[in-house]
């Protein structure tokens, strides 16, 4: 975890304070000593940018009256407004996407973006938009790419039909350009790339779907139990570098109609405890999320998620981006397995998985596809040998 930049500590405990789950009045308290310290609003505002958390830090500000400046309380509503704009263009685009699926009888959710910014915040606003991301079945991809075509978006990477069938048990994800911008849309059949070796049943979560309301439409989005699991192993994935995703979390954690035993279960199945305990240690250190006590009761002990909590936090501190490609980056994702045969499993697949970038290289028909294996293979050799990874 080394070399990470130097910590902007004034400002990261500012945001940390805005971000907190903690009271009203502690939280008030908190930020009102902290503003008697020299601050770099500027500063400040770039961090909450990068964390997906500027929204969160303007509707703080704004109830901070005179302690704010006039030039910060402007540049934060200014920025508070673009994610509403960008919000509502979203909106429209997510509208006429579930619109067009529905009428062709596709099956989706809606898991993140607009989808949990209403379920967690009540109000898209109050959320750092992205883009639209729906959980479809493998086998309706074709049909979900022709159905969104008729809406504009083309797929940001075109496969050929033998590297499509691959990529569908070896990939997790397809993106599309829509007209109003790029990777404006991402419809998922996995929750990760096979390779992670957490192997999430999509079925499940679709039949455990509920129902609700994502700007005045009704669909169907995951449970919340389901919504925690998916959301702490995208968070993992990432390395928990963004705020935002221990904010999401934190909610999650703190609703009271989580059940804690249902996602005990799911995790020991899994191999995930460590990761979901990471998740909580890294929630109650940096936003001061009480870890409830239903959650110590159904996760096991795991002792090592506290070291690799304390490594983590860290790094989220940090302004340097964790190289996702980097053996320190694969040694990590090792390390937050509690299982060997897991974490056999994960190394098994990412030596032996081929994928876009072994197709890149040359192409073959489908009867060498296994071939491809010892592409993976030499190009990690190379790369391991450069020290590229």
């Amino acid at each position: 975890m080394s070399g990470h930049g130097a910590l902007v500590e004034t400002e990261w405990e500012l945001l940390l304070a805005a971000c907190s789950d903690n009271p009203a009045k502690d939280k008030s308290d908190r930020i009102r000593r902290l503003l008697h310290s020299p601050l770099r609003w500027t500063t400040l505002h770039g961090l909450a940018d990068h964390h997906g958390v500027l929204p969160i830090l303007s509707q703080t500000a704004g109830g901070l009256g005179d302690q704010v400046s006039a030039e910060a309380r402007i540049a934060l509503e200014q920025s508070y407004q673009a994610n509403l704009r960008k919000a509502l263009l979203l909106a429209r685009e997510f509208v006429s996407i579930v619109d067009r699926l529905s009428q062709a009888g596709l099956a989706f959710i809606p898991y993140k973006g607009l989808a949990l910014a209403e379920m967690v915040y009540g109000d898209i606003a109050l959320r750092q938009t992205g883009d639209i991301d729906l959980l479809i079945h493998a086998t309706d991809l074709q049909r979900v790419r022709k159905v969104v075509a008729e809406l504009g978006y083309r797929p940001h990477q075109m496969f050929s039909a033998d590297e499509e069938e691959a990529y569908l048990r070896s990939g997790y994800e397809c993106a599309f350009d829509g007209p109003a911008g790029k990777n404006l849309l991402e419809v998922q059949w996995a929750i990760q790339p096979r390779f992670y070796a957490v192997d999430l049943e999509m079925e499940g979560l679709f039949r455990r779907a509920i129902k609700t309301t994502v700007v005045g439409v009704e669909v169907k989005t995951l449970c919340v139990e389901d919504l925690f699991v998916v959301l702490a192993l995208h968070a993992a994935k990432h390395v928990w570098g963004k705020l935002i995703w221990l904010c999401d979390l934190a909610r999650i954690a703190g609703m009271t109609a989580l059940n804690w035993k249902r996602i005990g279960q799911q995790a020991r199945e899994l191999g995930i405890v460590r990761i979901l305990w990471v998740t909580l240690r890294l929630a109650e250190k940096l936003l001061d999320t009480p870890i409830p006590a239903a959650a110590q009761e159904n996760l096991p002990a795991d002792f090592v998620a506290e070291s690799l909590a304390q490594e983590i936090e860290s790094y989220i501190a940090s302004d340097r981006a964790f190289d996702v490609e980097s053996r320190a980056y694969f040694r990590l994702m090792l390390r937050l397995r509690e299982r060997r045969e897991d974490r056999m499993r994960f190394m098994r697949r990412l030596v032996l998985t081929p994928g876009p970038s072994e197709w890149a290289v040359t192409r073959l028909p489908k009867m060498l596809f296994p071939f491809y294996r010892l592409v993976r293979i030499t190009r990690l050799g190379v790369r391991m040998v450069s020290g590229r990874i």
